[in-house]
């Protein structure tokens, strides 16, 4: 099963654009909210992040990830391929 990766961003934002970057090296497939001046999207977005309204916001099988530095924490510690494999269960 291939992992849910999904990414709220803003169209410009440097940060959406970065993690984005990061994914498309690892050839994951991810679903892209992009909710430029959407303030209903945006209050959704915050409600699943735990109050988080920075963009971007990434959720990995429904699990919060965070941003792009907390994305980019995680490559760098080892611990986001895990997350990205195939039928890697959520909090594993």
């Amino acid at each position: 099963m291939e992992p849910k990766v999904e990414i709220y961003t803003w169209s410009r934002c440097p940060f959406c654009i970065q993690a984005k970057a990061l994914l498309k090296d690892k050839k994951v497939d991810f679903t892209e909210y992009c909710i430029d001046g959407d303030d209903e999207a945006r209050r959704g977005m915050a409600k699943r992040a735990n109050g988080r309204r920075s963009l971007p916001q990434i959720f990995i099988n429904d699990q919060h990830i965070g941003g792009c530095d907390d994305i980019y924490d995680l490559e760098a510690q080892g611990k986001l391929d895990p997350l990205l494999q195939r039928g890697a269960a959520a909090g594993s």
